[in-house]
């Protein structure tokens, strides 16, 4: 399978000639996106399946939505074409931050890049518009600006709007990098970046399964499970990202509102008629099913559906079954 998955999954860049203009006012020269395609276009060019990442994965849809792409799956290379995006400041090829005076951007930034990149690979229609938490933050922000043709939308485990209470676990994570010395020096910030970390995995879960799955089976005194797994959650995160590209991509989340200058977030929902599916997780405490509740009833052909999960935010990464079934049944059935 995994030789098969690199068969299949490109690699691509893109690059931007000239300057792009960001809400700030400033701009970032010769910006340069990284993104992965797998299958083909097909003749009419509708079979596209455009997919946005979460925070800290990369455009590759194999590493980290399995379940979901491949071979006799929902989204089958055989009969979709399938692109996924390296977002602005993301440390796996787009352009991104190396020291601390790369400019403040947006996730309308970094939604208006890639729409840059849609029209320079002459894509007008869409089949599927799909994303999960970050990632639908971006979805909604394209739906609404795309120019052409979109069928389907599914998001997950999202909102509208980044909440007051997503905004405050940023700050305590900003103020854990910036606590780290090292934190914007070249190579730094590795201390910061693990204790940012720790703070998102207790959103991200429930308290529930951490007492179901890191309850220790003694009596020990130090060495706890629960201790023991937060530092290797930490240390996997520190071996494969980077604590620039973290900090910038928290402030980009704390950006994220769809009804920014369009005259409120109702409004905006409101101009979106796109048939779209909205999943909530009963037990996501990060991302509460009220604000896919919001989405669903904003929207003019919005279905809601809840699916169950003992993982809280993290369901929207491991419940592939659930949110395959449902897509699939959206797509057949409506």
């Amino acid at each position: 399978m995994v030789i098969e998955q690199e068969i299949i999954s490109k690699e691509r860049n893109w690059k931007l000639d000239g300057d792009f203009l960001l809400e700030s006012g400033e701009s970032i020269q010769n910006l340069k996106l990284t993104y992965h395609t797998i299958g083909e276009l097909n003749e009419a060019r509708d079979n596209v399946v455009w997919v946005f990442h979460a925070l800290t994965a990369n455009s590759n849809v194999y590493d980290w939505w399995t379940g979901l792409f491949g071979e006799n799956n929902v989204f089958d290379p055989e009969k979709h074409f399938i692109i996924c995006v390296n977002t602005i400041g993301s440390p796996y090829g787009s352009t991104a931050p190396q020291n601390l005076h790369f400019p403040s951007f947006t996730v309308r930034d970094v939604v208006n890049a890639q729409l840059l990149l849609a029209e320079h690979l002459k894509i007008t229609d869409i089949f599927l518009l799909m994303g999960g938490s970050f990632g639908g933050s971006q979805a909604l922000e394209f739906a609404h600006s795309f120019a052409g043709h979109i069928e389907h939308m599914a998001l997950i485990a999202c909102a509208a709007r980044e909440s007051a209470w997503g905004i405050a676990i940023h700050q305590a994570q900003r103020l854990a990098l910036q606590a780290d010395p090292t934190f914007g020096l070249e190579e730094g910030g590795d201390k910061g970046l693990g204790a940012a970390r720790a703070i998102g995995l207790l959103s991200y879960r429930t308290g529930e399964a951490f007492v179901a799955t890191q309850t220790d089976e003694d009596d020990r005194l130090t060495d706890h499970r629960a201790a023991s797994y937060i530092d290797y959650q930490a240390e996997k995160l520190v071996n494969r990202f980077n604590s620039l590209s973290y900090y910038y991509l928290i402030n980009c989340l704390d950006t994220h509102n769809l009804g920014r200058d369009r005259g409120g977030v109702s409004k905006a929902l409101s101009e979106i008629g796109i048939r779209s599916l909205i999943l909530g997780i009963d037990s996501d405490q990060l991302l509460p099913t009220y604000l896919q509740k919001e989405i669903a009833e904003g929207l003019p052909q919005g279905k809601y559906v809840e699916i169950q999960s003992d993982y809280g935010h993290d369901g929207f990464l491991i419940e592939t079954k659930q949110i395959a079934t449902n897509i699939l049944d959206f797509i057949q059935n409506g």
